[in-house]
């Protein structure tokens, strides 16, 4: 798989030629993933979220677009903050008009990156594929999943479990609540069962 430094110069090659501009954005980008808060919302998830996508590339309409959002999506990660999403979008957008990315991928990849807010199914197929690879942690076996809540907690050390634990539980039955988790047939498929189970079990150890 192409790493991730490389995938991002791919992309912005096609934009901008301006090798110090794409290296900037690439060390921020790093700089940002690499925080020292960040046990789950760093680069290995970008690489996994990369790792599912490139198995479903032949079904995604943009994946210019798409791979700008996994690299912003999670760009302002604050556990204490309700705007994480809307935050990212911003930044993205200033970053993509240093590179001259036209402004309807802009507006496109803005959206993508908002929709990772709630989860809902969009009208857009490529922000549904966005929404599974980014939840795709979910579906995996159990001791991956039981690693990743622990990378999550440790996010949200700054709350007691007595503050966490029921804010926990809400989000995890705002998933069950849904019609699907996952909202392309791929990932039903690959993820939605084991997901559900997943999720039943960290709510019983809650």
């Amino acid at each position: 798989m192409m790493n991730l430094k490389n995938r991002f110069q791919q992309n912005c090659s096609l934009f901008s030629q301006d090798q110090k501009v794409v290296e900037d954005l690439w060390s921020e980008i790093e700089q940002k993933y690499l925080g020292k808060s960040r046990y789950y919302h760093n680069l290995d998830h970008l690489e996994n979220m990369f790792s599912e996508l490139d198995n479903v590339k032949d079904k995604i309409e943009n994946f210019t677009n798409i791979s700008f959002s996994v690299f912003y999506h999670d760009i302002i990660y604050d556990a204490s903050s309700k705007s994480n999403e809307e935050k990212s979008a911003e930044f993205a957008k200033i970053r993509l008009e240093k590179l001259n990315v036209d402004q309807s991928s802009i507006e496109r990849i803005s959206e993508q990156i908002i929709a990772t807010k709630t989860h809902q199914k969009s009208d857009d197929n490529d922000t549904n594929y966005l929404l599974d690879a980014d939840l795709s942690i979910l579906g995996k076996d159990l001791e991956s999943y039981i690693n990743y809540t622990k990378k999550i907690r440790k996010e949200y050390s700054i709350y007691p479990d007595l503050l966490y634990k029921p804010g926990r539980k809400k989000v995890l039955l705002h998933f069950l609540k849904l019609e699907n988790i996952f909202k392309t047939e791929n990932f039903q498929e690959k993820y939605e069962v084991r997901a559900r189970d997943n999720i039943q079990f960290e709510i019983a150890s809650l």
